[in-house]
């Protein structure tokens, strides 16, 4: 059978309910109300579907020197997955309530783990329900696997680290926040505003559609071509507020064929807690 490791649409993910070996993965989270996703997950979720949640499940507990959503250790977090059925050869599917932000985390976390077989439903559980798709309240009991981590090296970068190379030429800072953030103007999530000077802004809602559903993979290389110019993808290090819409860039650029990017896993909540760090404001 065909394996997904971008995206993967509701029509075709609804043809696909009985494999044996696909794993679906409910992400849906508000900031703002850490509770909302488990609740409307207990309302209504994908058949077979099993909750992750952000704070929880894909972060690790926040630190006097961490960001927002610090990585969750490796070892738990594929403990996680395998209580979840998830084996190295399962075609996860992820999706949140829309954008793909979420669902771009835990497609992230899986392959940083050294899963391969990872996509996003593209428009997530609001495309499912447009397309008509059945739904369900039940929580399945998984078959517990278990799952040892294989890591990729080298798929992210500390704070430190991210300091020296944006002050390298040839490397490229990318920041997911919407531009009125990345300007320094009103911030809502974080007690500094600004950015770290030399990123480049690109919000991740611009790698979607009118529909919510993720440009085509060409419009998104034509569009991440004129921002890279002469560099390789493997220069780009994506960052946002915390690490987690940063991962929705780095899938934009995995589903326009721009493989090899990197991740500032404690992005700009992480690089605030040290005042020497240098801030900058404005557009860029």
């Amino acid at each position: 059978m065909p394996h997904f490791t971008t995206l993967m649409d509701a029509n075709t993910l609804s043809g696909l309910l009985n494999r044996d070996d696909l794993v679906l993965l409910d992400c849906r989270f508000d900031l703002a109300n850490t509770s909302w996703g488990e609740t409307e997950y207990a309302r209504a979720h994908l058949p077979g579907a099993l909750y992750l949640h952000l704070d929880r499940d894909l972060s690790s507990p926040i630190t006097a020197s961490s960001g927002r959503h610090p990585l969750p250790h490796p070892e738990r977090f594929a403990a996680r997955l395998g209580e979840l059925g998830v084996t190295p050869d399962s075609q996860i599917v992820a999706y949140d309530q829309g954008n793909g932000a979420y669902g771009a985390r835990l497609w992230w976390l899986a392959r940083w783990i050294g899963l391969r077989n990872v996509a996003v439903l593209d428009g997530g559980i609001a495309a499912w329900r447009a397309a008509g798709l059945p739904l369900e309240t039940a929580v399945r009991t998984p078959q517990v696997r278990s799952l040892t981590p294989s890591l990729m090296s080298g798929a992210w970068v500390n704070s430190d680290e991210a300091d020296g190379l944006r002050q390298r030429p040839g490397n490229l800072l990318i920041d997911a926040r919407g531009a009125e953030r990345f300007a320094g103007r009103n911030e809502t999530l974080d007690p500094v505003a600004g950015h770290v000077p030399g990123a480049r802004n690109r919000p991740f809602l611009d790698n979607l559609g009118a529909d919510g559903r993720f440009l085509p993979p060409e419009v998104l290389r034509q569009r991440f071509a004129t921002m890279l110019g002469s560099l390789a993808p493997s220069s780009v290090v994506a960052m946002c507020g915390s690490g987690v819409t940063a991962c929705h860039n780095l899938l934009a650029l995995e589903h326009a064929g721009f493989s090899g990017a990197r991740l500032y896993a404690g992005s700009w909540s992480e690089w605030i807690r040290d005042p020497r760090r240098p801030i900058a404001t404005g557009p860029y």
